[in-house]
C-alpha cells in the first residue's frame, strides 16, 4: 500500500512539472553602439510610450490548441526609456524635462510569433517603434521596424526565443539612436 501511494504522489509531480507553462518571459535589451552625435550638451525631453493593442509579447501555436499569449516580466515602456535614455545621453545630449525639443519613441508592435510542431518550430519575430521628435519651428516622424526569424527542433525553448527577441530589439534600438536623419532635426 505505502509502495502504490508514493508511486501515485510521484506520477502526479511529475506530470504537475511537465504541465507548467510559462506566463512571462524575461526581456532585457541593451544598449548598443552609440555614436556621439553632439558635444554642445544640448537639453532634449525624452518620452516613451506603449502603443500596442496587446501586452503580450510572445504567442505560442500548438496543432489546435488555444495559443499560448506571454508577457514580460517587466513593462517593455519602462525597459525601452531606459535604452533610449543612456542612448540619448551616450550620443551627447542632456536629458531634461523642460527641454524645448522633445522626442517621443512610440513601441508600437513587438510579437514573436511562434508555431509549435511535434518535431520543429518557427518563430517569426516583428519590431515596429515610431519616433516624434519635435524642434521650436517643426516636427519630424519616422517609422522604424524590423523582422526576426528563428526556426529550431523540438518545442522552442525560452531562453532562445528571448535572446532571438533581445537581439531585434538591440539591433532596432542601435539603428534609431545613430540615426543622422534624426539627429539633424534635433540639433536645428
Amino acid at each position: 500500500m505505502k509502495s502504490f501511494i508514493a508511486v501515485v504522489l510521484s506520477s502526479l509531480l511529475l506530470s504537475a512539472c511537465a504541465s507548467y507553462e510559462p506566463t512571462q518571459i524575461g526581456l532585457n535589451p541593451t544598449l548598443g553602439q552609440v555614436k556621439l552625435q553632439t558635444e554642445s550638451d544640448l537639453p532634449v525631453l525624452i518620452e516613451t510610450i506603449d502603443t500596442r493593442e496587446a501586452s503580450y509579447v510572445l504567442r505560442i501555436t500548438e496543432d489546435d490548441k488555444t495559443p499560448q499569449l506571454i508577457g514580460t516580466t517587466e513593462p517593455m515602456r519602462q525597459q525601452l526609456d531606459n535604452v533610449f535614455r543612456n542612448g540619448m545621453i551616450r550620443a551627447g545630449y542632456a536629458v531634461d524635462p523642460a527641454a524645448r525639443n522633445s522626442i517621443q519613441f512610440q513601441l508600437n508592435y513587438l510579437l514573436a510569433d511562434v508555431t509549435d510542431t511535434t518535431f520543429s518550430f518557427e518563430s517569426n519575430t516583428r519590431l515596429v517603434i515610431n519616433v516624434l521628435a519635435k524642434n521650436a519651428q517643426q516636427q519630424f516622424t519616422k517609422s522604424y521596424s524590423a523582422n526576426g526569424y528563428l526556426k529550431g527542433s523540438l518545442s522552442p525553448d525560452f531562453a532562445t526565443l528571448e535572446l532571438d527577441i533581445n537581439q531585434l530589439i538591440d539591433k532596432l534600438t542601435t539603428e534609431i539612436l545613430n540615426d543622422d536623419e534624426l539627429h539633424q532635426f534635433i540639433q536645428r
